[in-house]
């Protein structure tokens, strides 16, 4: 009892907890937001200075390069984006904006996430407007080369692309002011079926000197979460990179507030990364090369995650490239493994990687043959539930048992409840005596606990349930249900199952048990519609097994009851128990010291009762007995009392 009081008190301080840190998301302030050229106009406290490649990467990229680098330092920028002309190009999953002021991705819309506020609307994962902004910068470092604050000239008249039907590709080429005799173009490349655009930079040296250049790609992003967050569960939103030596890493935007956030700068693998709920950026640079990661706060609410890689010596005459592939889409976990190693654990659950990764597994094969993800929730629900069966069912029978007794422990309670100590240790002599283990239904379920919670977060980070529908009112499983249909029924669920549990013989446990069901339902009505969904199932087939078991234990108690009861009616009253009903030979049954009460008096009702009811026998004369030895008396007087 006092174990499955400790397990409601964790249960209920940790869902306060998420109550708290939630409420407190909604109260405080809005992050002030940057409007782009307009409201950073005449401030000049905001700094955006280009990326500077640290000396490892420099030595290592060839001696005297480092020195060879001008025009590194950090520059002021007026506003936060510039506006020139802009480019915009569709192809089969995509609808991206390019502006020729910087030749950045100001806006980039995935045409099949149709967007929360606008089911017409693709979602906007990269996007510069007022209230939520991120956006894809790149650019070079060296003297005289164009950055992300160059303005760059269309190669041709066109302003609108459309990749056709007969196309595998389209491209975009943007030309930056030759200046000291050197010719950049900056080209993007969008492929079909696929979020990975290629970005390349063309240089071509004609000027009479050697050049060492650098190329920077970076994200730049507020720290709002996007819409459609629910009020108790938010995932994570910020930067992430990998890197072989370290693997996956966070770097929070809190952190690099405090000037606390650390992480892996030089490597030669991995890949940097922009996360938020269901979506991501990421720059993927060539495995093998040489390359530094770069993660800052420009200013207030403004940060930028970034990748510095060298593109090498170019001679005069010569020119050279560099291609860095920018992948800006979903979380999708069979296709983001295939990109770069380890840009698949962006889909992150955290320490339960290792069960939530079967798990999915297993929902996505559902999916592949009854088509709808709601039936898969489902199938997987079972699956699990089927599974675990047996170390359900061990637990369903402890609590049956205690069912069963809780009568008896009521009695224990009241009659020690002046004594703590004797109470318990009555209460431990009559778990022992029935074979009842009080930690039988809690230790089975506190071992599924992380296969639920791995469930749980493998359903929130799928991004496939993204306006997946079930079947009538609910048309998307990855927000909560709009009338709130599958919270009441998960109520109804949980006090029924609480009606099959042990009644608490402790009062405040008692209505703490009687409450929780209210306080659940009121989490689940901000649940995703796929989370309540598989926690009803999983209730209504843990009901259906608890009310199994305890119904086959119950009858069997009963009619244990009604066997005792008969052999009580059976036996003649006044006399003992012979050594036949015992099963030992030439006894008679001896009381166990520790049934002496009730028990001794119910024998002793019985004695006296068949006195008086024996009618008293006939005078007669009385004949001298001669007395028995003392030996003999005490014996005689020993079966008397018995």
């Amino acid at each position: 009892m006092e174990t499955r009081k400790l397990i409601l008190i964790i249960i209920l301080s940790t869902s306060l907890l998420l109550l708290w840190e939630s409420w407190q998301k909604e109260i405080q302030p809005p992050v002030t937001q940057a409007t782009p050229g307009t409201a950073l106009e005449g401030n000049n406290q905001r700094h955006d200075p280009l990326p500077v490649p640290g000396d490892e990467l420099a030595s290592a990229s060839g001696s005297g390069i480092a020195e060879g680098i001008e025009g590194i330092s950090p520059s002021i920028t007026p506003n936060l984006f510039e506006i020139g002309e802009k480019i915009q190009v569709t192809t089969d999953l995509i609808v991206a904006e390019i502006d020729t002021a910087g030749g950045d991705i100001r806006k980039l819309g995935l045409l099949m996430h149709p967007a929360r506020e606008d089911k017409t609307k693709p979602y906007e994962l990269l996007l510069d407007q007022a209230a939520r902004f991120q956006v894809s910068q790149s650019g070079l470092i060296g003297d005289g080369l164009p950055s992300h604050k160059t303005r760059y000239t269309a190669d041709s008249n066109i302003h609108t692309y459309e990749l056709k039907a007969d196309e595998d590709q389209v491209s975009v080429r943007l030309l930056a002011p030759e200046e000291n005799g050197i010719q950049v173009t900056k080209i993007y490349t969008f492929h079909r079926g696929t979020y990975v655009i290629d970005v390349e930079f063309e240089i071509v040296n004609n000027s009479p000197n050697t050049i060492l250049p650098f190329s920077y790609f970076q994200m730049m992003r507020d720290a709002k979460e996007p819409t459609g967050q629910g009020f108790l569960v938010h995932s994570y939103t910020g930067p992430a990179l990998y890197t072989d030596e370290e693997k996956f890493l966070k770097v929070k935007f809190s952190d690099l507030d405090k000037n606390k956030a650390s992480y892996p700068t030089n490597a030669d693998d991995g890949w940097i990364a922009m996360l938020e709920h269901y979506f991501l950026t990421a720059w993927l640079p060539e495995q093998g090369k040489p390359r530094e990661y770069y993660v800052k706060q420009l200013a207030y609410n403004q940060y930028t995650a970034g990748v510095i890689a060298p593109v090498g010596a170019i001679e005069p005459g010569h020119s050279g490239h560099i291609v860095m592939p920018f992948y800006a889409g979903p979380q999708e976990q069979d296709k983001l493994a295939e990109l770069s190693p380890g840009l698949d654990l962006t889909v992150d659950y955290g320490w339960l990687t290792v069960l939530a990764k079967p798990l999915f597994w297993l929902l996505s094969f559902y999916h592949s043959y009854v088509d709808n993800w709601g039936i898969a929730i489902i199938l997987l629900t079972v699956t699990v539930k089927l599974l675990f069966f047996p170390l359900s069912a061990a637990g369903y029978r402890s609590m049956a048992k205690l069912r069963v007794v809780t009568p008896e422990l009521q009695r224990i309670r009241e009659q020690y409840a002046s004594d703590r100590q004797r109470m318990h240790m009555a209460m431990m002599e009559f778990y022992k005596r029935e074979k009842i283990n009080p930690l039988g239904g809690c230790l089975p379920i506190l071992v599924q606990i992380p296969v639920f919670i791995a469930l749980f977060w493998t359903l929130l980070a799928a991004v496939e349930l993204r306006y997946a529908p079930l079947a009538l009112w609910i048309t998307d499983m990855s927000v909560p249900d709009p009338y709130y249909v599958l919270p009441l029924i998960m109520g109804v669920s949980m006090w029924v199952q609480s009606k099959l549990s042990p009644k608490p013989t402790d009062p405040i446990q008692a209505r703490v048990m009687q409450i929780m069901p209210i306080a659940f339902s009121i989490f689940f009505f901000f649940f995703p519609a796929g989370l309540v969904l598989y926690s009803l199932c999983n209730n209504i087939l843990s009901i259906a097994q608890q009310w199994q078991i305890t119904r086959m234990l119950e009858k069997k108690a009963q009619l244990e009851e009604e066997k005792r009861s008969k052999g009580k009616m059976a036996r003649p009253k006044g006399k003992a128990a012979t050594s036949e009903e015992n099963g030992e030979s030439g006894q008679t049954t001896r009381t166990d010291e520790s049934d002496t009460g009730d028990s001794q008096e119910i024998e002793d009702a019985e004695i006296i009762e068949s006195r008086e009811e024996k009618p008293a026998p006939a005078p007669k004369q009385q004949k001298p007995v001669a007395k028995a030895p003392a030996r003999n008396r005490t014996k005689t007087r020993k079966d008397k009392r018995r």
